[in-house]
């Protein structure tokens, strides 16, 4: 997704990429040029062929069957590929886009497979752990991406469920969309020592056995590195991560007190739509260990992204009270929200692939 500066910058990383190890190269349709950079890269020279590459891209739901069918060959022909090894559907994030696929563009993928174009087809999703739920149950999903970090751990039931079919398992971006960790405050690198908390964050994943990918979105060569320091350490936790586990648990609950909002989602609805369990994690995070940087570029987020990251800013909060009797520690939400406005507010940027 962030190799889109130009074909020769692609072409290093994915160069890079691949004679370190990685054989797992994901790109979409909606990544700007990204589709046509990888294919420009896998005709020049690569340490591997074709053959030993798994290649990924993802295609955004469409009630459409003949619409499907145009942009399957579309990819086939950006990537200058005769086969796509995954197929993602890209961006199950409503019950809508759910139907659009089961109801009306699955046939074209099916028939895709048929004919041999794409081998294998999964979905990625910011949606809801009931709609990611509804979605595996489908069983017409072979592999599924979505976030789940250690701070970030609703999701768990699906992760079960997936594994219960024997889906791949696909985790997006770890290092960013997982706390922005490639540039931790000082006081969450003291509480994951000896490891960076990028490392234990890739650790806690990759101890998991039931999780088969990382992405690791480099926009150079020389992003590839740190992280796969670690990309062979899928062994049980250790000693030494249990205790990281612990101080950070340690710090959360000491930190927060009366005000740890536990993620039990009991809140909502929320009458304004304000996805209040998620603007209360990001005040966890930012209060227990200095995230506010993760914190600030995930709260600007609502409003301005749309299905991919519903739910309005907090200081839409018109105190109605229809969440207090709900919340099983009896936290004050509206005075949290309005305080989580308060630390985590500021200009909008822009997304990446604008």
């Amino acid at each position: 997704m962030r190799c889109l500066s130009d074909p020769e910058t692609a072409y290093q990383t994915i160069h890079q990429a691949v004679s370190l190890g990685i054989n797992h190269l994901e790109t979409a349709r909606g990544y700007g040029q990204s589709e046509a950079y990888l294919g420009l890269a896998l005709q020049r020279e690569l340490p591997v062929d074709r053959s030993q590459l798994y290649i990924t891209t993802k295609l955004s739901p469409t009630p459409d069957r003949s619409i499907m069918a145009e942009w399957i060959d579309q990819s086939l022909s950006r990537l200058q590929v005769d086969y796509i090894d995954c197929l993602g559907i890209h961006g199950i994030n409503t019950q809508e886009h759910l139907d659009w696929v089961t109801d009306g563009c699955y046939p074209a993928i099916a028939d895709a497979i048929e004919s041999g174009k794409v081998r294998h087809v999964g979905f990625s999703t910011h949606g809801s752990l009931e709609l990611i739920l509804a979605a595996i149950e489908t069983k017409l999903f072979e592999f599924i991406n979505l976030h789940y970090y250690y701070f970030y751990q609703r999701l768990a039931p699906a992760i079960e469920l997936a594994s219960k079919y024997d889906m791949g398992i696909f985790i997006i971006s770890p290092a960013d969309k997982g706390g922005k960790l490639y540039t931790p405050p000082p006081n969450l690198v003291e509480l994951c020592q000896p490891l960076t908390p990028l490392a234990f964050n890739y650790r806690w994943l990759l101890a998991d056995d039931r999780i088969s990918t990382l992405s690791l979105g480099a926009a150079d060569p020389d992003e590839l590195y740190p992280s796969l320091d670690v990309a062979n350490a899928n062994y049980p936790l250790t000693n030494v991560e249990i205790a990281i586990i612990d101080r950070l648990e340690r710090q959360l609950q000491t930190s927060l007190d009366t005000d740890l909002c536990s993620q039990c989602y009991a809140c909502l609805p929320c009458p304004a739509q304000i996805n209040i369990p998620e603007v209360l994690r990001l005040r966890n995070l930012a209060v227990a260990y200095d995230l506010t940087d993760y914190g600030k570029y995930r709260y600007q987020m609502f409003e301005n992204a749309g299905h991919w990251f519903p739910g309005m800013k907090a200081n839409r909060c018109n105190d109605c009270g229809d969440c207090l009797p709900r919340c099983p520690q009896e936290l004050n939400i509206p005075q949290l929200l309005a305080d989580t406005h308060d630390k985590l507010h500021t200009r909008q940027g822009r997304r990446l692939w604008d």
